[in-house]
């Protein structure tokens, strides 16, 4: 029996792995990756190396086997056909007879666009008969925090949420959470609504800002059409930045407030505070 991570050298995947290797043998871990060299430190570890890749169907032909446990992360190629990405890693999970094939997908109350790609792959999911587990993770602190330099530089904080709030969370909380399903029993055909344990708006996230760096940074909440023309000036992709302007529009309606209570209770502690990642970002 082997637990199989795609995407596994992925900012979410090497959370994944690193957190799986805490709690079985490296041998039982197999680590799915595009570009072998990226996994070299996974592979000095005993953690077995597979190379393939969602656009080719052929290279997923021979990584599963009965029994497996296998964490789909969902792709980042937004412009290749996420679902028919997925569906790949699907069929041959079938065809091996997996025992659980969990995938990261968002909340199911998210209306925006970018949940759109999740329903399918959850909808082929399901029809595949396979045993599941649907790991709706909500929207990660890092989003925000990994990316503080123009808050930073020019005292202002912009998105298009309004007052909008937010239940996020660390990557290494979303990672702790597909470790436990993997590891642990009776997770099949399941679906947890994963989320941070307080929502937050973005008016504190600038005043916290504000508090850890004594610099005076304000919220500019600006409407989704001004956002998007931000992200596209920064370099995104325009169907890219539409799509992210678009959570903003579901984050000022609450479809990223989670109540669940499932991050918490699968990782057996309480979920990473917006805080606490600004002060790591900061330190970094």
């Amino acid at each position: 029996m082997s637990i199989v991570v795609t995407g596994a050298t992925g900012h979410l995947g090497r959370h994944v792995v690193e957190q799986l290797l805490e709690k079985v043998p490296a041998e039982q871990v197999t680590a799915v990756v595009r570009t072998p060299e990226k996994a070299a430190d996974f592979a000095e570890k005993g953690v077995k190396i597979a190379v393939a890749d969602y656009n080719s169907p052929e290279t997923f032909g021979t990584i599963f086997a009965a029994g497996d446990k296998v964490l789909l992360i969902s792709g980042n190629e937004f412009d290749k056909g996420r679902p028919a990405q997925h569906q790949v890693v699907i069929d041959a999970a079938k065809a091996a007879g997996v025992a659980l094939l969990a995938y990261t997908s968002a909340p199911g109350s998210l209306t925006a666009a970018l949940a759109d790609d999740h329903r399918a792959t959850e909808k082929a999911l399901l029809a595949s008969g396979l045993p599941y587990s649907l790991l709706r993770n909500g929207w990660y602190n890092e989003n925000y925090t990994e990316n503080l330099a123009p808050a930073l530089e020019y005292g202002a904080v912009v998105q298009a949420a309004g007052d909008g709030r937010i239940s996020s969370a660390s990557r290494a909380d979303y990672a702790a959470a597909a470790v436990a399903v993997l590891t642990g029993e009776g997770h099949e055909n399941t679906t947890y609504e994963l989320g941070g344990d307080e929502p937050w708006g973005f008016a504190e996230y600038a005043a916290e800002l504000s508090r850890q760096t004594g610099k005076e940074i304000a919220y500019n909440a600006v409407s989704v059409e001004a956002y998007t023309g931000i992200l596209a000036g920064a370099g995104l992709p325009e169907p890219l930045a539409a799509i992210l302007a678009g959570v903003d529009a579901s984050i000022e309606k609450g479809e990223l407030v989670v109540t669940s209570g499932d991050l918490s209770r699968l990782t057996g502690r309480p979920a990473t505070p917006i805080a606490e990642s600004i002060a790591v970002a900061l330190k970094g």
